[in-house]
């Protein structure tokens, strides 16, 4: 078991994102930062960030391993996108939240959202027999 984490019920929400008019796309430290952020915003809890940059102004892709699922960002910064991926469970979990920092930290504007009920979140109907 991880140190500090309780087991929570299999309820999630599940985020994907278009960010657009983004800032420091390149900047691996800024990037890090934003997700550790959006991390202690959304109440979960980081077990490890990995992230890639792919060289000098070609953007950065990246994860953080959460206790509660992950956050994960793919970036082009010659457009000033980022496609962003929050997937976290529990009842105390919030990724609007999370969002939020993200859109904040990377000065962006959300071009697109699409939220997603996951597991106990869902209803019996929409669950596949």
């Amino acid at each position: 078991m991880t140190p500090g984490f309780t087991a929570a019920p299999a309820t999630g929400l599940h985020l994907i994102a278009d960010l657009a008019g983004c800032d420091g796309l390149c900047d691996v430290a800024l990037i890090e930062e934003a997700l550790r952020e959006a991390a202690e915003a959304a109440h979960v809890h980081v077990l490890s960030v990995h992230l890639h940059p792919f060289g000098p102004e070609q953007g950065v892709t990246g994860v953080a391993l959460l206790a509660e699922s992950h956050i994960s960002i793919h970036s082009w910064p010659e457009e000033g996108l980022a496609a962003i991926d929050i997937f976290v469970c529990g009842p105390l979990a919030d990724a609007e939240a999370a969002l939020a920092v993200i859109c904040a930290r990377l000065g962006g504007t959300l071009r697109h959202v699409q939220a997603i009920p996951r597991l106990g979140a869902r209803t019996r109907a929409t669950l596949a027999p």
